[in-house]
Parts: structure tokens; sequence; C-alpha cells
């Protein structure tokens, strides 16, 4: 017994060094090829998704990789950027070099506006957790950096945008996880048009999906971190069911795609069975006989 004790000893430190070592700093690259374009506008759109950055002050080994992807039509950001608010100027330098070249979208999450704080990992099982008491970040200087540099905030707007002959209704809602989306602003009005929706947590996904968007973009479960073979996520940090931390998930007329990120909180600086990763959506006119052209 003593020798299978010391035996998963080994094999869990041998795990947490791996997912701190290895895993943590692993980035790949995704496609996902997307059939939703209406008809009459451009043949692809190519659309990089970002999520869940958590930037370090000396982050390089991110930076380096973000420099290496390819140009995209739109890059889209879905919060937490931010692992420390010291970090403001290395993300806003480091994701100047993915910018979209029609456009530019962001939304923040918790860890942009409240500088993150030390949690119990066991936490995260809890159904309710209390709410703790934190210090305002540096999101103000953030936001400012990324306007100047080109980039649209999107908290808690609805705006009707052209890209490269693509007419688009876009939403975007600022952190369900701290309560402060405002789902006044969701309801579309130009339902002729492409409807995107951006957010920091899935949580606001489902009433994205029955609004009628046709694409949804989310971040916050990092995958759920920590995946086990044959169980998958051990936790979402949402209302999503952990088959759903991240991925392409079908919403009735829908798509929601959840990445997994490209970082980690500081506090918790592993991933397991979870690369970090970005993402790149290639969007392409929908099929005839599709429904919804109808």
């Amino acid at each position: 017994m003593l020798r299978l004790v010391a035996l998963l000893v080994v094999a869990g430190v041998a795990c947490v060094a791996y997912g701190i070592a290895i895993e943590r700093s692993w980035y790949r690259l995704r496609r996902y090829d997307l059939a939703i374009l209406p008809p009459g506008g451009p043949q692809r759109l190519a659309v990089l998704h970002l999520s869940d950055l958590h930037f370090v002050r000396s982050d390089p080994k991110k930076a380096r990789f973000l420099a290496s992807l390819p140009a995209a039509d739109v890059t889209v950001v879905t919060g937490d950027f931010l692992a420390e608010p010291a970090a403001v100027e290395t993300a806003v330098t480091a994701i100047r070099t993915v910018r979209g070249s029609f456009a530019s979208w962001f939304v923040l999450g918790s860890n942009d506006h409240y500088e993150p704080k030390p949690l119990n990992y066991f936490a995260y099982f809890r159904k309710r957790r209390t709410r703790r008491r934190a210090l305002r970040g540096r999101a103000d200087e953030l936001i400012r950096g990324l306007l100047s540099d080109g980039w649209t905030d999107l908290t808690n707007v609805r705006a009707l945008v052209d890209v490269n002959g693509l007419a688009i209704e876009l939403l975007g809602l600022d952190d369900a996880h701290l309560r402060w989306h405002d789902l006044r602003v969701a309801p579309r009005r130009a339902p002729d048009r492409l409807g995107v929706a951006v957010m920091h947590s899935p949580d606001t996904a489902p009433e994205s999906a029955a609004l009628g968007y046709d694409l949804v973009v989310a971040g916050h479960t990092h995958g759920g971190q920590v995946r086990i073979p044959g169980i998958g996520a051990l936790v979402t940090n949402c209302s999503m069911p952990r088959r759903l931390a991240s991925g392409l998930i079908r919403m009735g007329s829908a798509v929601l795609h959840t990445s997994p990120g490209l970082g980690t909180s500081k506090y918790a600086p592993f991933r397991f069975g979870c690369r970090p990763e970005a993402t790149l959506l290639e969007l392409r006119p929908r099929p005839a006989g599709d429904p919804r052209l109808d």
C-alpha cells in the first residue's frame, strides 16, 4: 500500500511539473472551417480568435507565438488580456502584431478589471463561491492603449458594421462572470446581416443564440485548464456544462466557439491535457439549400 501511495505521489508531482514546465507554454494554432456566410458577400473571411492571454510583465515566448500567427481579416480578443496590472504595456505591444486587416475587436474580462488574487484551487469545485474584495486593475489604461492601436471596444454595444463587403450586426457584452453584461442591447435589429456576438464568458451565449446571432465567440473557461483522459474538463468556472468547456458547439442555428485560451492565472501556472491555443475561424458561404437562406 505504501508503495502504491508513493507511486501516486510521484505521478502527481510529475504531472504538475509537466503542466508547469511544458504544456502551459506549448502553444498551437487550431483552424476550423465554418460555412455560415450569407450569399452575396466575400467568399472567405478569416477570423482570428484569441482569449485569456493572461500576460505577465515579461512574457516573451507568448509574444513570439502571437507574432508567428498568420494574418487574419478580423481579429477578436475575448478578454483577460492580463495576469497582472503591470502587464498592460506588454499586452498592448504583443497583440499589435495580430491586428486584423479589416477589423480588430475586443472585450475585457474580470482579470483586466481587477487585480487577480490567489485562490484555493478547490474553490472552483464549489457551486456557490463567496465574492471577494479585489483591487481595481488598470482597465482604463488597457482600453486606451488598445484604442490608440486601432482596436474597437465592444463593451455592451450593438453596432452595424461592414467588413470587406460583409454586412454584420455586431454585439459585444461585458463580463457575465462579474454580472456586468447588459442584455438590453442584445436584441437583433437587422436579421438580414450576419450576426456576430462577442463576450468573455460563454454564460450569455444561450441568450445570444436565441436572439438569432449566427456566430458567438467567448473564452473564460480555459477549456477547463486541466482535462483528465476519459473524464474531460474538471471545471468550467461558469454555467456551461463541462463537456462544452471549449471548441465549436452548435446552439440551435448558431455556432459558439469557446476558446481554451493562451494563458493561465499567474497563481495557477499549469495546464494538463488542454494545450493553450489560438483559433483561426475560416468563414465561407453557406451551401445552397441551407434553411437560413430561405
